[in-house]
């Protein structure tokens, strides 16, 4: 642990954020799995609402800077690739 004062808060507020940045990144991926398993069925409104939902979210960590630009982009563009490979 550090000795100087604003060091200790920076450790404490590194910690609060990492909690946060992961419980966001997790709730991107229960959206993924989500819409994955919604592909496989025959419901076409509820797929599109939640893929919007998934692009909303990465869109959201990128501005947060949570995610990278390319890698929101990325798992976006996978999850548009798997879904249109399921439908078919």
């Amino acid at each position: 642990m550090a000795n100087i004062k604003s060091a200790k808060k920076r450790v404490l507020i590194a910690e609060k954020n990492r909690v946060r940045n992961v419980a966001f990144k997790s709730s991107i991926k229960t959206a993924v799995k989500r819409v994955l398993e919604l592909a496989k069925g025959e419901d076409k409104e509820a797929l599109n609402k939640a893929m919007s939902k998934v692009y909303q979210l990465c869109d959201k960590a990128v501005v947060k800077g949570i995610l990278h630009k390319n890698t929101a982009a990325r798992k976006k563009s996978r999850l548009t690739i798997a879904v249109n490979k399921l439908a078919k």
